[in-house]
């Protein structure tokens, strides 16, 4: 095996499989990156068993060939390399050379007939969304997938079409993240789940907004296609939360806010609640149909800050856990939104005021 290629694409080669590789593996082939140089070109693969990553390197294919090399010293060293150009070759003996100006680095591989193989997305549906667009899907509802184990199907966010528009949700059992986004029409129908470390991956490595993505589904597997990069994942099996059923249709009080103006008040307050303990929450009161009173109270002191909003329906005091607030308003790119409450006890929704490309769903704490 031999090839030549630039540092700089080679090492964002190896940061893309990285994410994939295994960190707490008892079987030393998958700390390894998979190294494959054939006639068509060079392919690096990341496999953790769950979530695989294959990345084309642009590079010259000189000499067909395969190999397992150590996933942290192969970065290390790439990084490291003085010269732009690099030559990675190997022997009988699976020892791989890495050449780059004077320095000349000599690392044992493992054979690449141990390593185990992505599974092909077979008799699968696809849909075409530019990259931009699922990376903001991403980013607006991944916070809200669940880390409790004991619910696996929440472990993910549900991805569904219904033929026009491709929608994305994420519930923790304390909140809920829905992003809508129309697509078009003669879509295929699909639901699935997919888990949240895959797409909190998959969010970190698209690129470009105008850039075309592939998504592939199968009944165990989703391949996300970018062209250059190939991101394969399981699938979670079950029946998902009805959340449909949860999502209150009107709420019991209105109130029009800057989704800034109310992120930066509840940021304050929260700096001086230094855990996410029940008894210290933000508070959220309303003096009249015009005031959003912000205030939080702890051992450290004591924060009260007024916004400006319009409110309709009955005047509450609601508290909340600022976590679940600020996360959701961090990724709402709106001007002004709708926030329903449903009295002091029920669920507080955040909502774009005319469109339904969104809505978060946050729990209060009782008192």
């Amino acid at each position: 095996m031999k090839f030549v290629c630039s540092r700089d694409r080679l090492t964002e080669a190896i940061s893309i499989v990285q994410k994939a590789v295994s960190t707490r593996s008892t079987l030393p082939i998958l700390d390894g990156i998979l190294i494959d140089v054939t006639d068509k070109g060079v392919q690096l693969t990341g496999y953790d068993l769950e979530t695989g990553i294959e990345a084309q390197l642009e590079a010259d294919a000189l000499e067909s060939g395969s190999v397992v090399i150590n996933s942290k010293l192969f970065g290390e060293i790439v990084r490291k390399l003085p010269e732009e150009e690099v030559i990675i070759e190997t022997d009988d003996r699976l020892l791989i050379s890495i050449i780059s100006g004077s320095s000349v680095f000599s690392i044992k591989g493992l054979s690449a007939e141990g390593y185990p193989k992505i599974p092909e997305v077979k008799d699968a549906e696809k849909i075409i969304i530019m990259q931009g667009v699922l990376k903001d899907m991403i980013r607006q509802t991944i916070f809200a997938v669940s880390t409790d184990e004991s619910r696996p199907t929440l472990n993910g966010c549900l991805f569904s079409c219904d033929g026009t528009n491709v929608e994305m949700v994420a519930i923790d059992g304390f909140r809920l993240a829905l992003r809508k986004q129309e697509m078009g029409t003669d879509l295929p129908i699909m639901k699935f789940i997919v888990p949240g470390k895959a797409l909190h991956e998959v969010g970190r490595i698209l690129g470009g907004k105008d850039t075309e993505l592939i998504v592939y589904s199968s009944i165990n597997h989703i391949l996300f296609d970018t062209g250059k990069v190939r991101i394969v994942s399981r699938l979670i099996q079950g029946e998902y939360m009805n959340y449909n059923s949860i999502l209150p249709k009107n709420g019991e009080t209105n109130m029009t806010v800057s989704p800034n103006a109310m992120l930066s008040a509840i940021e304050r307050a929260s700096l001086i609640i230094l855990s996410e303990d029940r008894r210290c929450p933000v508070q959220l009161s309303m003096p009249n149909d015009e005031t959003l009173v912000i205030s939080a109270s702890t051992e450290l002191g004591t924060l009260r800050e007024e916004v400006p909003v319009r409110i309709s329906g009955e005047l509450i005091d609601i508290d909340f856990n600022p976590r679940y607030f600020i996360d959701a308003l961090r990724v709402i790119d709106d001007g002004d939104i709708s926030v329903q409450f449903n009295g002091s006890n029920g669920p507080c929704i955040m909502k774009p005021l005319e469109e339904e490309d969104f809505a978060y769903l946050v729990l209060p704490l009782r008192r």
